[in-house]
């Protein structure tokens, strides 16, 4: 069963897109690709063979193009924010080749993930290159501000995937551990992403807050809707093999809403699921039942709906215009899409 979508925008007007996003920072993103594709390079073949798997893989790049809206929604004319959105999509790449070698995945973005093709230490090399350059990007720029903000994020995912590690198979995680979790190893990096835009235009600290605010809050409905999707969705329409995250025995929103409105019966099955003792197709089956039984997916919705709507807020202090809308928007469609 599918959950019902319900999104930010009112009945009778289309559905939110990243369409106006994309136009806006279309000239900006093709100069962050040429920064990605020369800096991806190396004299050793296997490094832009791996990376090039995954950066061409057709995601998003949505944490490189906040950076990019941002600084279109403060005004600023530069071009350092180039580079610095680059390197924002390095620390994402690298932590998505990190985390398939953790998780063992199969597929990443619809096509077989990096370490099936090329084995885990490669895999996890290749990573830490990327991070390698990011640094360096960030050092090019010359702002010790930046390279703070950006550094400590690094940092802050690094913390919120052990934390995730650390509370996989544990059926008694609570939703504010896992919200604390998917604050860091999500939200941190769109809430860098967005402030660092700020910094280059050398805003004031309301208006560099306002975009962390924004980013955070974003990442935050962000990847609670991947959390959903992941039980309502297919691998040709989400890029990932269903029921990847029960499979792993990953604490997130929907089983622990689930789990805390199921009676003793259903408490014992979610025990033995997420201790690894109840696995495959029809376990599988069985969770996604109790999870609509509950309604624990529009739950999670509902609580991305939340989210989203205070990174909108954030974005109050600033003045209209085709940025602002399109930031708007991205933040509706992050809630309401199905991929």
């Amino acid at each position: 069963m599918t959950a019902e979508i319900v999104p930010l925008k009112r009945a009778g007007q289309p559905a939110p897109s990243l369409d106006p996003i994309l136009a806006l920072t279309a000239p900006g993103m093709n100069a962050v690709n040429a920064v990605i594709l020369d800096r991806m390079q190396s004299k050793i073949p296997l490094i832009p063979a791996l990376a090039g798997h995954l950066i061409s893989g057709g995601g998003k790049r949505l944490r490189p193009m906040l950076t990019l809206a941002g600084a279109e929604l403060v005004g600023y004319n530069g071009t350092r924010h180039h580079k610095l959105a680059a390197a924002v999509e390095f620390i994402h790449t690298a932590t998505l080749l990190h985390d398939d070698v953790v998780d063992g995945s199969d597929l990443r973005r619809g096509k077989a993930a990096a370490n099936i093709i090329f084995g885990n230490p490669a895999t996890v090399l290749v990573g830490d290159f990327l991070f390698s350059r990011s640094f360096e990007l960030m050092v090019e720029d010359g702002s010790l501000k930046v390279l703070k903000i950006l550094s400590n994020a690094s940092a802050v995912i690094a913390e919120g995937e052990v934390d995730q590690l650390t509370a996989q198979r544990q059926i008694e995680t609570s939703e504010e551990r896992y919200l604390a979790i998917i604050g860091a190893k999500t939200a941190a990096l769109f809430a860098a992403a967005s402030r660092i835009a700020a910094v280059v235009a050398e805003c004031d600290d309301r208006r560099e807050q306002a975009l962390d605010d924004y980013g955070r809050n974003l990442g935050i409905a962000f990847q609670l809707v991947d959390d959903a999707i992941d039980y309502d969705s297919d691998a040709s329409t989400m890029g990932k093999a269903r029921g990847d995250d029960f499979r792993e025995g990953k604490m997130t929103l929907p089983v622990i809403l689930a789990y805390a409105r199921g009676d003793e019966a259903e408490r014992k099955f979610w025990q033995a699921a997420i201790a690894g003792h109840r696995e495959g197709d029809e376990a599988l089956a069985e969770a996604t039942r109790l999870i609509a039984r509950h309604d624990a997916l529009e739950a999670t919705r509902e609580r991305a709906r939340h989210f989203a709507q205070r990174a909108i807020d954030a974005l109050s202090i600033f003045p209209d215009g085709a940025a602002r809308r399109a930031m708007t928007e991205a933040a509706e469609f992050a809630v309401a899409r199905g991929y």
